[in-house]
C-alpha cells in the first residue's frame, strides 16, 4: 500500500481531551515518525506537530479522531511527493 508523508498540526485548548489524546496517538504509534509539543501557558494551548509516514485514509482517519475531541482542532499537510 502507497504511504504518503504529512504533518499534523494540531491546537489542544482544553486539558481533559490530553488523555483521550494521547492514547489516539498510541493506536496509531506504528506511523508516527515524530512528535514535537509547545505548551503555551500565557494562551492556555498547547501546540503539537505530528510527523506521519501512512496511508492517505489512515493520516485522515487520524486527524479526525483528533479533531472530533473537545477543544481540539487539526489540520493536516501532505508532502507533495
Amino acid at each position: 500500500m502507497d504511504t504518503r508523508v504529512a504533518l499534523i498540526g494540531i491546537v489542544i485548548e482544553n486539558e481533559q481531551s490530553i488523555q483521550q489524546f494521547n492514547e489516539i496517538l498510541h493506536q496509531y504509534g506504528q506511523y508516527i515518525i515524530g512528535r514535537m509539543g509547545i505548551p503555551y501557558p500565557k494562551r492556555q494551548v498547547n501546540i503539537i506537530s505530528i510527523a506521519i509516514d501512512a496511508p492517505a485514509d489512515v493520516i485522515s482517519a487520524l486527524a479526525g479522531k483528533l479533531g472530533r475531541l473537545p477543544g481540539v482542532s487539526s489540520k493536516v499537510i501532505y508532502s507533495k511527493l
